[in-house]
Parts: C-alpha cells; structure tokens; sequence
C-alpha cells in the first residue's frame, strides 16, 4: 500500500515540498524554483524532487496535500472581469452603496475615491420578486425577469455570474430557480448563488463574497484539473489529491472546484497551522508567527494552539466572509523593493521584484535594490541559496545599493541596514495589528518565525516588540508545507438565525444545529470519512442589542436547552470582555442577541511526528565570514544547522545556516537547541 504523504507549498519565489513516509516515519523535505508562467511545472518537478530523495516512485504517493495562491493572486492582480451580477429589483447598486467607511479615516475622505466596483454597473441585472428576513415570500419570483437577464449575458458574452437575492439566506428558493434559468438559457454559463457559498446575512459582503467564488472559480477550476491530470500520471493508481482551504483545513480536489472561495488564503493558512503544531511540541501554546516569503510577510496569532479565525477578512480589496484564519499580509519580503519617494526618503515594499526578475544578487536581469540585496551586502546571509543551488552576484548588490546610497548621502553599509530596519518595522506593526486588536500584549508572547526570510529579521523583532522569544523551527522555508501535512478536512456551514436571548427558542435553534450538522456531515461522507470518523463543531455569534458586529463563541455538544443556551450567553459576556475590556452581564437593559449558528464538518487526518533529535555535543562553527550588525564588519562564527543537536548554544553575534533559511543571531543574544531542533532565541541580558 502506498503510504507516502507529500505536502506541496507554491510560493512566488519557490515551491516547498515536504514528505513523510507514514510506514517509517521519514520525513524529508526540499525546495524547487516556482514557474509562475505554468505552476503546474514547478509543482511537478517538487513531487519528482522530493521522491528522488526517497528513492521512491510515484506508485508510492498515497496522498498529496496542496497550499495554492492561484485564487488569490488573480484577485490581488485585479484580474477579475467579464462579470455579470443579478440581484433584486430595487437593490441595482447594492455595490455601489456597498459600507459607510473609509480607509484611514474619515480625515481621508476629502481625497479618497471609491475603488472600481467588482462589477461595473452596466453587467448588473436585476430580478422582480422579494423575499422577508424570515424567508417567506413577499413578491413571486419573476421568471421573466430571470430570462431576460440570462439572454442579457448570453448574448454579450458574459460567462460568470453571481446571484444573491434580498434575504436568500433564510429562503434559497428564487436563487434556485434563477439558477435553472441560467441553465437552461446560458448553459456555457459558470454560476455561483450566495445560498451555497454564504449563507449569511448582511447583502452586500455576502454579494462580493458570492461574486469573488464565481470570478476564480474557472481558473481554480483549470488549475485544479490540470494539477490532478499531472498526478494521474505518476501512477496507475494516482494518488488522493488535497487543497487547503482558508479555514485550516483541507478539502479534496473535486469538493474545491465545488466551493473555490475556500482556497483564497491556503498558502499563509498552512504556515499558521504548522508553527502552531511544532510551537504546542516545544511547550508554547500561545504564540505569534510570521512567515516570510520573497514577497510578502503573513503573520497570524496563535492562541491555546488554534490559529485565531474570522468572517471580516479580505481578499485584496474584497469583502470576504468566509471562515480564514485571521492573516494580516505585509508587503516586506526578501524581494520587496527598496527605493526613494519624492521627497527623498527611503521606502521598502510593498512592491516586490519577485522571482523573475527578482532582487539584484539573482543575477537574472533585477534592476532595484531589494531585501535579500540588503542581507546580502552585510553578509547575513552566504553567498548563495538551498545549499549553493543557487548562487548569488554579490557585486551586482553591493552596486546597486551604493548608487542609492549615494543619492541619500550614506555608505552603502548604512543604507543597507536603513533598508533592513524599514522592514523590520513593517512586520513588527503587522504583528501589533493581530495583537492589539483583539486585547493582546504582544510581549506575552514567543515568536515562531519561518519561510525562506522569516527569519533574518527575528533578532530586530525581538527587540523592536520586547518578544518573550523567538522560535525558528528546523527547515524553516518549508513549514508551510509541512503544515499542509498536520491539518485535517474541515468544512463550515453557517445559518442566520436572529432571535434575542430572552425569547430564544431552543428548539428551533436545535433543530438549526441539525440541519447544518447534517449538511456537514453529507460533505465528510462524500470526502470517504465513515459516521464514527466525523467530528462536528458548533460556534455561535452573539452581540448585544443594538451592535452592529458579533463574538463568536462555542456552542457544547448535547441538546439545545435553556441552560445550554444560558451558558453560551455567559461565555459571550466573558469574551467580550476579553476582547473589548468591558461587558454587560450584569445590566439587564442590555439585552443579548444570537445571530448566527455554525457547524464546522472535521474529518481527521493522521498527523506526522514532530521528531527529536539527537543530544548536541557542542557547537562548533563550520568556518567565518565577515559580517556587518550594525557595528561595523568583525569575522563572525558560521554554523552549520544540520550538525546542532539538542542543548547546543549558538551565541551571537554569529549565523546559523541551512538548506532553505539562514538565521542570524545578532549580538547580545542567544541560540539553544530544544528536543526537537528547534532554535530558541533570547536575549542574554534585557536591554
């Protein structure tokens, strides 16, 4: 029997790759260049990479597990158009009215300008009919209406399209038969309703949420098939193919193309799950992360070992209120570019030279300075990559930043270290913007930092945030990967059900919690979990009267009663506390409301081992090299990662090195090795 697993990570810059052989309990990992022109390519050069380090064939690979960015970047790129939206009679500009709120403030609004709509208001069709928040209906549905919108985009060639009536999350029946219609009217046509992908109220995120899963959904759709045509090839019985979902989950191939909105953030998803499974195995189970990629930063927060998640992310400037773990995405990767604004001032990111050209040192045509060049001139980091794969123009570097250097008045050296500082500070306000908010002191916690630049800049961080720690796992660059390994299948359905809590009904509210569970349940079984493998989560959202957003708490197993839905009452007057430093439980005027009842479908996946290493026998450096902290160029001690064992001592200043990632430990600090390779880095003496 095939008992290889492989996660598979395809990043901008490179694609990470992770094996475990579920019979021995081997794990190997490796990375390839990515292909941005087909990645289908570089994920296929990933699979036969890494089963060339196994010596095995692809006869071998029970299940493969995949991190994509296909559906997000097509939105971050703006790559969404010949979109048709039908909605209601009357709500015609629903996106255009969209939510009373600007960015940075309403002192900005003198000069801020509304983005382009999702949907331009001239491929906006609307429908007679109208249905009340209760689901009854008001109006009949207007079959033609819904035929002369159908023939509207058939005959201008509008292929995708949303649907969301007025009130469809209590009644999906119009947004069915409008669905019949497209199908039997434009039957080339890719249609998404919202009753299927959000069915949630609050029209206009549920509106974008329903248009974003029809815009991405052929090109997830083509991604997908061609993906699992390349792996039918490995074997005459190819193995199971996976995709990470937002939520922390994963979900089959033929399930995704199914609801592709899922999908929108499973790269920097994966990277939270797997730092919070080796951060619980290292005795941290609260923690940061952050991983850094050639182009961005994700940094998430990790709390009781589960990633915290939300229903008010985005998708570059779209609404998205799906279940993600909740990734706050900084434009300070290795390749973030470092230039000059007009006024003379130097600026890093958030545009990035990505991996073709890339930065400077590649070599490969890079005309800014960048991140990486940065590390490159102060020698943090070697030379050259993945173990001198690729190697690094070190002149074109240094070139390139004393030109700027010379523009800012500064040696090359400073400038470099400018550069550095500036993305230091991104990621430390990133990592503020996932703590503050929900009532955390980042200095609580312990960072995990990981990803091929992760962690270059965690002895700054530590600084800058005043970090209990940092904590760089072993094969940094490749535990986003690794983390599509540890996760299970998770799907979510969720119901608007508004009711105060004094008139609650826990009847109705159970026989919700049915329904929803057994929608759950139908999609564990199509994904081949047997009725004793399926697990079922219930969360609510409560406010009090009168707000305008919700908490959400968990809901205990068992029946729906009264003292069940007082001890859900109780936990949301504690978290809201938590989250806001004040509650009303004790004021009987404020009145406590439920909104919405979820159920989260888990089908357990087996988890590999976090695996130990042998006792160090001391650290010592595999050679020197001269590098610049800040205080001037001194020959500083290179260790060789693979040759640390547990209870070794790296003290800076000194750098650490391996296959993906390089850690630099600044002076004043320290580097131990835990039970399980970790590096856990402190400082000697506080500031």
């Amino acid at each position: 029997m095939p008992m290889i697993r492989v996660g598979i990570d395809t990043g901008g810059t490179f694609t990470d790759v992770v094996a475990v052989d579920e019979e021995t309990g081997r794990q190997v990992s490796t990375k390839t260049p990515s292909t941005p022109g087909d990645p289908a390519e570089g994920f296929m050069a990933g699979i036969h990479k890494i089963l060339a380090r196994l010596g095995a064939t692809g006869a071998d690979v029970a299940a493969v597990v995949h991190g994509t960015t296909v559906a997000t970047n097509r939105l971050l790129e703006g790559k969404v158009d010949h979109l048709g939206f039908v909605t209601t009679e009357g709500y015609a500009h629903l996106l255009e009215i969209a939510r009373q709120s600007v960015p940075d403030g309403y002192g900005n609004s003198y000069f801020w300008v509304k983005p382009p709509r999702i949907v331009p208001a001239d491929l906006v069709r609307t429908v007679g009919g109208r249905l009340a928040h209760d689901g009854s209906e008001l109006r009949p549905f207007s079959e033609a209406d819904a035929v002369a919108a159908a023939r509207f985009f058939r005959d201008r060639g509008i292929g995708t399209i949303g649907v969301c009536f007025l009130h469809s999350y209590a009644n999906p029946e119009h947004e069915l038969r409008m669905r019949d219609v497209l199908a039997r009217e434009h039957p080339d046509a890719v249609v998404s309703i919202s009753a299927e992908v959000l069915r949630e109220y609050r029209e206009y995120e549920r509106s974008v949420t329903t248009l974003v899963d029809a815009a991405v959904k052929p090109s997830i759709a083509r991604y997908v098939g061609t993906i699992a045509a390349r792996l039918g090839e490995l074997a005459e019985q190819p193995p199971a193919f996976y995709v990470m979902k937002s939520n922390g989950g994963v979900l089959s191939a033929d399930e995704v193309v199914r609801q592709p909105i899922s999908t929108v953030l499973s790269g920097p998803a994966a990277g939270a799950l797997g730092a919070a499974v080796v951060a619980r195995a290292a005795g941290l189970d609260s923690v940061l992360t952050l991983d850094g990629g050639g182009t961005s930063t994700d940094v998430a927060v990790v709390v009781d070992g589960h990633p915290a998640l939300t229903t008010e992310g985005t998708v570059g400037a779209y609404p998205s209120k799906i279940p993600m773990i909740d990734v706050v995405t900084v434009g300070a990767g290795g390749g973030s570019v470092a230039w000059l604004s007009p006024e003379g001032t130097l600026k890093v990111g958030p545009r990035s030279a990505g991996a073709d050209p890339g930065p400077l040192c590649y070599g490969a045509g890079g005309s800014e300075p960048t991140v990486t060049d940065a590390h490159v001139l102060l020698g943090r980091i070697p030379p050259h990559l993945l173990g001198g794969e690729i190697p690094l123009d070190v002149s074109a570097a240094q070139d390139g930043i004393a030109a700027m250097a010379a523009r800012l008045g500064l040696t090359p050296e400073r400038c470099a270290e400018g550069i550095l500082e500036i993305s230091a500070w991104n990621q430390a306000n990133a990592l503020r913007q996932v703590t503050v908010t929900r009532g955390l002191d980042v200095r609580d916690f312990h960072l995990v930092s990981f990803g091929g630049s992760g962690s270059l800049l965690a002895c700054r961080l530590a600084d800058v945030l005043g970090l209990a720690g940092v904590l760089v796992p072993p094969n940094p660059g490749n535990l986003s990967a690794y983390g599509l390994l540890t996760v299970d299948v998770r799907n979510d359905y969720v119901r608007t059900a508004v009711a105060r809590h004094a008139a609650l009904d826990p009847d109705t509210v159970g026989k919700t919690f049915d329904d929803l569970r057994a929608e759950a349940s139908a999609a564990l079984e199509r994904e081949g979990f047997a009725a004793e493998e399926r697990r079922f989560v219930r969360t609510a959202d409560l406010r009090y009267f009168g707000q305008a957003y919700e908490v959400r708490v968990d809901v205990p197993d068992g029946p729906v009663t009264a003292a069940l839905a007082a001890a859900v009452a109780d936990e949301f007057h504690a978290a809201h506390r938590r989250l806001y430093g004040y509650d009303f439980a004790h004021d009987q005027r404020q009145e406590v409301e439920w909104v919405n009842l979820r159920v989260t479908g888990v089908g357990p996946i087996a988890r590999p081992a976090v695996p130990l290493v042998a006792a160090g026998s001391g650290a010592v450096p595999r050679t020197t090299r001269r590098v610049d902290f800040g205080d001037g160029w001194a020959d500083t001690p290179i260790y060789d990662r693979a040759a640390l064992g547990a209870g070794d001592t790296v003290a800076g200043p000194a750098v650490v090195e391996e296959f993906g990632s390089t850690v630099p430990v600044h002076p004043g600090f320290r580097a131990v090795v835990d039970d399980h390779g970790n590096l856990l880095i402190t400082r000697e003496v506080a500031p």
